[in-house]
């Protein structure tokens, strides 16, 4: 098949008896991202070598390569240390009045539940916890959920534990007919599938880098809709002002800020060992594309998920589920211990509620769902 990728494994650090079924937990850094922020590391023993326009280079970089892997604007992405601060970012800026609702999934990850909840004990209004019928995707319920009173639709493109899929572009229709805003959390998801962001047209969407986008821990992007881009940043900081490529003139306090995003940005944004190695975890992704990622891992769960069923295991099939995500279901529950014994035959793979959660790269061969299958 044309689209599917070879496997890439010789690029990352994975001995061949170990099998690494587990990227939604965390993704290995490949040897260009470790070598990159190795690099970067050492630019800090020679200080005297880092002009003040670094500490402006570096950070466009990434903001470019995150924007050619979403296709947007690089003045809509803001860089951002975590996905809770992304999203402050957005309960920052958006309304909420009494009596009105914010959309989120049944154990949806913490990250984006905490924030929404104070938002609405602050505001008067109510979180709506959706849950999905059980063989279905989320989208039915979260369509369902939407209405006249809904003012935040918060969702992933795909739920962290059971990887069913959210039609972000159906939602998306729905939050604009009732007037909804609509925030993404991409972290299990931006770089493993594609996400029109022209025809999701999100308010504010943030991804992790550490996952699926193949980088550090600490670093992630926030895609911020032109419309909130006069909006009130998290934090204030020297660099997001305008003119604070001038170091001479720092004291010369500015009300104005950086274009776009840039005002989002947090703190000591300019730190090259992160920048670097995000940018170089963007490249690995960019070289492929989204979509031939996506089916190369379709493929690879298909046969995982085929396989699996000869031993009596469960699991949704593609269109319900995204393509790099496979949630196995066991007839009387997950075993106990199941995912310590695996480990203990360098099989790595997640417990998420009461399935496995097998999430493989394209670091993953035959070899590895070989050894998997063969274990269960």
């Amino acid at each position: 098949m044309p689209g599917i990728i070879a496997c890439q494994r010789d690029r990352f650090s994975i001995p061949r008896d170990v099998h690494y079924l587990n990227c939604a937990y965390m993704a290995p850094l490949s040897h260009d991202v470790v070598r990159a922020m190795a690099d970067a590391s050492r630019q800090k023993a020679t200080p005297w070598n880092i002009s003040p326009a670094d500490f402006f280079v570096h950070s466009e970089h990434f903001r470019r390569r995150a924007a050619q892997l979403m296709d947007v604007g690089a003045d809509n992405l803001a860089i951002v240390p975590s996905v809770s601060y992304a999203l402050a970012v957005a309960a920052n800026n958006l309304s909420l009045s009494t009596g009105q609702e914010i959309v989120t999934l049944a154990d949806q990850f913490p990250s984006n539940v905490y924030v929404w909840r104070e938002l609405a004990k602050q505001c008067g209004g109510t979180v709506v916890t959706v849950q999905r019928d059980q063989d279905a995707a989320w989208t039915d319920a979260v369509l369902d959920a939407i209405g006249p009173d809904t003012a935040i639709v918060a969702v992933p493109n795909c739920h962290w534990a059971d990887g069913r899929i959210v039609d972000l572009e159906t939602v998306g229709a729905k939050c604009r007919s009732v007037g909804a805003a609509l925030v993404l959390d991409l972290t299990q998801s931006l770089g493993a599938m594609p996400i029109d962001f022209a025809k999701v047209r999100p308010d504010f969407a943030v991804a992790a880098s550490y996952k699926w986008l193949m980088g550090p821990y600490g670093i992630g992007m926030l895609y911020v809709d032109p419309s909130y881009h006069d909006g009130l940043p998290l934090e204030h900081n020297w660099i997001n002002r305008s003119g604070s490529e001038d170091f001479n003139r720092l004291v010369d306090y500015s009300e104005d800020f950086q274009p776009g995003a840039r005002r989002f940005d947090m703190g000591e944004k300019s730190n090259p060992p992160q920048l670097f190695g995000a940018s170089a975890g963007l490249d690995f992704l960019i070289e492929f594309g989204a979509e031939r990622i996506a089916e190369t891992l379709g493929e690879l769960t298909k046969a995982i998920a085929h396989e699996a069923a000869k031993l009596g295991l469960t699991a949704a099939p593609l269109g319900v589920r995204a393509p790099h995500f496979l949630s196995l279901g066991f007839p009387e529950g997950v075993p106990d211990g199941l995912t310590g014994r695996l480990a203990a035959n360098q099989i790595f793979v997640s417990q998420r509620g009461d399935s496995l959660r097998v999430t493989p790269h394209l670091y993953n061969d035959e070899a590895d769902v070989a050894a998997l299958l063969s274990a269960l």
